[in-house]
């Protein structure tokens, strides 16, 4: 062998190498090293930066290490030896915090991170990307050692994200999550490098935020007197009362808390349908008056908004209002799904106002409140996402459309030149079981490890031109089987890590025997993080798509 052909076998084997020690998810664009070697990480390492704005990057890292590594850095603003550097290779002027939540969409995210003798230095041309850097970081720290100094592998990683919107959303309406473990489950998107987190605030089991016109929202319509036992219809009831609600100032400490790691917080209020929790508060806003009550079971229900009542859209304005003024995300969600025309049809409220506004019939009429509430959310410099529902009747002229019926829908939004999100189901759906086999009660779909690991969030056939407005992808957990947090995390984990490589990396770079792989290290990082998760998947992946 000529010492040409040795020295690119040698580069060959080191890379090889390499890969081995460096297990990270999701996939990062270019990993690259000539030398062995490691940096010695303990608490006398300082963490260097010039720029304030790059404290709340630092100060994640730090809090991790001093959570699940027993020692924190030493904070150094200066120029000092052998430390973590930060920094902005392309600084922006400074602006709210507000503006940077509403922009965050236009960030790229990218970053450069190096390994050497000398240092970790990690590059970025936004806060954001810095931040991305620093989760790239923690995948480099060994997630069984006992030890109290780290050693990282010498590396130089150049990355960048692919799409804009990586989101994952909780449904804290069907079963109520605590302020606490809704912070923790952020510290899981921030960890996958997420950036959007979508709050299901409300439905027919409960209301959740704290809206101060409407006080009786929470005092009634947050708690309801039982849940059923056992799988839809329920083989019992636990005869519990089940509630729980954010205040203002809690929901300001979520929104800071994700912003601080990069991640913008969505809320859904939902309308017109799954209604019965406020109809229970107020049962004027409903077509009949009612008797109404907080649902004990879950399902979709012919209680819903009242389209031909102006009291209705009084009501919603004037959510809004508290609803935007908590949340700086461009975005809110409406809803927009699942909403019986039974109603409506028997309503003359409902059939008065299709009259005067010559709407054919009620899918027309949920365009008009869609459309109305939409016109008004715009006017508070916001715009609105709906689930796929809202293509009935009409679209409204500046939605986003999340799919989650299939992938039609995004389809359709977008040949229509709008935006969509997409969250098919059958891969999106983590509320679906994990394995044929079933080991706990979940809804009735399966969506196993592999199969999330498959989806390609760009339609195959979309015409290149509307390809475009394919903003990302989600996915669901929607909790009417999910308690607790435990069972909550259970059902994520992996499927989460698998979600963040399909919506981080590139297409081509995505290769299920490789992510196989990294994903027995990823298994001891939840172990390292307390978190509970479906650890026979690996076995299992395979046998059912």
């Amino acid at each position: 062998m000529n010492k040409f052909l040795l020295c690119i076998f040698t580069l060959l084997l080191l890379k090889a190498e390499l890969f081995a020690q460096i297990n990270i998810i999701p996939q990062p664009l270019e990993v690259n090293s000539t030398s062995k070697g490691s940096f010695n990480l303990s608490d006398k390492t300082p963490v260097v930066f010039k720029q304030q704005d790059l404290a709340k990057s630092a100060a994640f890292l730090n809090d991790y290490l001093n959570q699940f590594y027993g020692f924190g850095l030493k904070n150094n603003s200066k120029t000092a030896v052998k430390g973590i550097y930060l920094a902005l290779n392309n600084k922006t002027s400074k602006t709210s915090e507000t503006s940077k939540i509403a922009e965050r969409s236009k960030t790229t995210g990218n970053y450069s991170l190096e390994v050497k003798k000398e240092g970790i230095f990690i590059t970025a041309g936004t806060e954001e990307g810095v931040f991305y850097g620093i989760q790239t970081l923690i995948q480099l720290l060994d997630p069984s050692t006992k030890e109290k100094t780290l050693a990282i592998p010498f590396v130089k990683i150049k990355d960048e994200p692919r799409f804009q919107y990586r989101g994952m959303h909780l449904d804290v309406a069907r079963h109520f999550s605590t302020v606490s473990f809704v912070k923790k489950y952020i510290d899981y998107l921030a960890l996958h490098k997420m950036n959007y987190f979508h709050w299901h605030l409300t439905d027919d089991q409960g209301w959740r935020i704290e809206i101060k016109k409407y006080p009786k929202l929470t005092e009634l319509g947050s708690i309801r007197k039982g849940t059923i036992t056992g799988f839809l219809p329920g083989n019992g009831n636990t005869n519990k009362p089940h509630g729980g609600f954010y205040t203002q100032e809690e929901i300001k400490a979520v929104v800071k808390y994700a912003a601080d790691r990069y991640i913008t917080v969505i809320p859904e209020i939902e309308m017109p349908g799954h209604a019965s929790a406020a109809l229970t508060a107020y049962s004027y806003l409903g077509c009949t008056g009612g008797p109404y009550k907080v649902q004990e079971t879950f399902g979709v229900f012919d209680e819903v908004f009242c389209a031909g009542n102006e009291q209705t859209f009084t009501f919603f304005q004037d959510v809004m209002d508290e609803v935007v003024a908590l949340f700086p995300a461009k975005y809110i969600h409406i809803g927009g799904d699942e909403c019986p025309k039974t109603s409506w049809k028997k309503c003359p409220k409902c059939q008065q106002r299709m009259k005067d506004h010559q709407l054919k019939d009620e899918h027309e009429l949920q365009s008009y409140f869609v459309q109305r509430m939409e016109k008004y959310i715009n006017s508070k410099g916001k715009s609105i996402i709906g689930w796929d529902e809202i293509l009935e009747g009409g679209l409204a002229p500046n939605a986003t459309v999340m799919s989650w019926r299939g992938e039609e829908g995004g389809i359709e939004a977008a040949k229509q030149n709008h935006y969509a999100i997409m969250t098919p189901g059958n891969y999106m759906y983590f509320d679906y079981a994990q394995t044929a086999k079933r080991d706990s009660l979940t809804m009735p779909g399966l969506t196993t490890l592999e199969k999330v690991y498959s989806y390609e969030p760009i339609p195959a056939g979309l015409p290149l031109e509307s390809r475009k407005y394919i903003l990302g992808a989600q996915a669901n957990v929607w909790t009417e089987y999910m308690n607790n947090p435990s069972k909550i995390e259970y059902m994520i984990f992996p499927r989460m890590s698998a979600l963040s490589e399909v919506l981080w990396s590139t297409k081509e770079s995505r290769d299920w025997t490789s992510f196989e792989n990294r994903l027995k290290l990823q298994f001891n990082r939840y172990k390292r993080w307390g978190a509970n998760y479906y650890k026979d998947v690996l076995e299992n992946s395979g046998k059912a798509k």
